[in-house]
């Protein structure tokens, strides 16, 4: 397992309890001043890779809210195979860190916070201004996007109209835990039994997707 503990970069380390797609870092941008991370155009930058389906829906928000002038963005290679995790650059229509200049996801996470442990994840939003990450959880970040940079943004899309909202939350646990973390469940399997079983749950979840959206 690739991940930090208490700042130092370990290409096959253990840590108990993580698990992948959960955030670690948690806070928010507010566009009413109740937080640090104010809403300001061109203060924040998305760190992503194509290769995530959890980084590639916040893409998919960025671009429909029209926020591609407003928040800056930085493409990871889809190799996660290399010693360093997650890269910038070596892949087509990858892109450098333009922000930190970092060759590695992980040393994003060690300039916000020196002694981080934990799993390095994509996608992550950046505060150029404090130099800190606001946040890697997918859903915060989409929600983020959505409500609080219309100011800046499309306001007339709203993906999270308020009386859709438990059905959204409702379908994105699903989707979250069963079909997210599916593709790597399948992507990191060791064997070809645990390649299966991975392939036929992801599948599985894709047909009740079908069917939970049909129900509601």
């Amino acid at each position: 397992m690739k991940l930090l503990i208490d700042g130092i970069w370990h290409s096959n380390g253990q840590l108990k309890g993580d698990s992948i797609g959960i955030g670690s870092f948690r806070s928010h941008v507010s566009a009413d001043g109740t937080s640090d991370f104010q809403v300001e155009p061109n203060r924040y930058h998305l760190y992503v890779s194509y290769a995530c389906p959890f980084a590639h829906r916040t893409i998919l928000v960025r671009q429909l809210k029209r926020l591609d002038d407003v928040i800056s963005m930085s493409v990871l290679s889809p190799d996660w195979g290399s010693p360093d995790g997650w890269v910038f650059g070596g892949w087509s229509d990858t892109t450098p860190d333009t922000v930190n200049g970092c060759t590695a996801l992980h040393q994003v996470y060690t300039k916000a916070q020196p002694d981080s442990t934990g799993r390095v994840t994509v996608p992550v939003l950046w505060d150029k201004k404090l130099g800190a990450i606001v946040n890697n959880e997918s859903a915060d970040i989409m929600r983020m996007l959505n409500n609080e940079f219309n100011a800046f943004a499309e306001a007339n899309i709203d993906l999270y109209p308020a009386a859709l909202r438990t059905e959204i939350d409702q379908i994105n646990a699903f989707v979250a835990s069963r079909i997210n973390i599916g593709v790597y469940n399948a992507g990191f399997a060791k064997t070809q039994a645990q390649y299966d079983e991975a392939i036929n749950s992801l599948f599985n979840a894709l047909d009740g997707t079908i069917n939970l959206i049909g129900s509601i």
